[in-house]
Order: structure tokens, then C-alpha cells, then sequence
């Protein structure tokens, strides 16, 4: 059997096809996460954070092959991003921004087995950022999804569209953190092949 994938088992919130935005309502899913602030560009803190959970998800890979669920493919990369002032992402203040970054787990993958990764990892790799990193689950709902092809820097318009017309034009409102999933491995692939799902939770204006 080949082993879990969410990119296939989820392709409706992992391998979407619209370049223009469009309603999806997303189910409860569960993650390893880990908290931080700064510019994921420059700071030290975002790199380590990363590290860890990849740390922590490669764990959680090995373990699952003992269990009754089995092997998972390590999914992507993903995070949800605010900041105490909105316009710290238009003025592009990314010392200001707070992230959550998160790795997609299985459903079998329980809160004991993450517990018990995170203290595996730990002992194995002495990286500190791994004892942050935690069970996490997030119920999006109704969202405004898109993918998007090209720099993370050019997101803007897009953005901005969906801001300042679609949710509007579709009597919604922002209801949860902006979110992207990144599919491409920046180290890889060129800025203007990346590919990276935009998600915004919403909510009716007369809800």
C-alpha cells in the first residue's frame, strides 16, 4: 500500500487547480506546530522553528510505519500569519509579523505519539525549538482558497482582491487567520514557479 499522502487524499485543500479565488469548506485537521515572530526571511527564530518540526515530522514518519495506520509522506510546509497591525503586511514590516507554522499529520497520528516524537527528537538533535513544537488542530470552515504561481512577493494583488472585491462581491467577511501551504521547496525552484495555496477563512456579512 503506498503510504498516506494528503496532496492525494486531500487533493480539494492541498492540490487545488483555480488560480482565481473560490469557496472550499475545510474540515478539521490536526498538525505539529510551533509559534514564533519575525521575518521568515532573516530571522534565526523561523529557521530554527522550521527545523524543529521537520525534526518532529521525520520522527513521526519512522514511528507510523510500527503503527496499524502506517508510512506518510511529510507533507507540506504551512503557515498562518497576523500582525498587531494589519498594515505591517502592505508596508512590508516583516519583523512584526507573528507566524504559526504547521505540518499536516495524519488522522492516526495521535497527541501521545507527537508528545513522545517531540522528546525523541529533542534527545536525538539537541535543537531547543523542538520542545515548542505541539498538537494542534484548526476547523476552517467556509474559505476563499486559491493557488497561486510565482514569488511569495507577488501575492499582493491577489490579496488585495480578495480583501477589496471577493469577499464583498460574495457578502463574506475575513472569520479566521490568513494561510498559506507551500508546495514548492524554495531552495529548488525558481521564484516564479513557486507554488503556494492562499486560504482566508469567511463568514456570511449577515451571519
Amino acid at each position: 500500500m503506498a503510504p498516506y499522502d494528503v496532496k492525494r487524499e486531500r487533493k480539494e485543500f492541498y492540490a487545488p487547480k483555480n488560480t482565481a479565488w473560490a469557496i472550499v469548506d475545510v474540515p478539521e485537521h490536526q498538525y505539529i506546530a510551533i509559534d514564533g515572530t519575525g521575518n521568515p526571511n532573516t530571522a534565526l527564530a523561523y529557521t530554527r522553528a522550521v527545523g524543529a518540526l521537520y525534526a518532529v515530522a521525520y520522527t513521526l514518519k519512522f514511528a507510523g510505519k510500527r503503527t496499524a495506520g502506517g508510512d506518510f509522506v511529510v507533507a507540506p510546509l504551512e503557515g498562518l500569519w497576523w500582525a498587531d497591525r494589519p498594515e505591517a503586511f502592505t508596508s512590508g514590516a516583516k519583523d512584526t509579523w507573528n507566524w504559526t507554522m504547521l505540518i499536516n499529520m495524519p488522522p492516526w497520528i495521535t497527541e501521545e505519539m507527537i508528545g513522545d516524537a517531540t522528546q525523541a527528537a529533542l534527545s536525538k538533535k539537541k535543537l531547543p525549538a523542538i520542545s515548542q513544537v505541539r498538537h494542534f488542530t484548526l476547523h476552517e470552515g467556509p474559505s476563499a482558497q486559491v493557488l497561486h504561481i510565482g514569488s511569495y512577493d507577488d501575492e499582493a494583488p491577489l490579496l488585495h482582491e480578495l480583501h477589496h472585491t471577493y469577499l464583498a462581491a460574495n457578502g463574506l467577511r475575513p472569520s479566521g487567520l490568513h494561510h498559506e501551504i507551500y508546495l514548492s521547496d524554495p531552495r529548488r525552484t525558481a521564484p516564479e514557479k513557486l507554488k503556494t495555496i492562499l486560504r482566508q477563512p469567511a463568514e456570511r456579512l449577515d451571519g
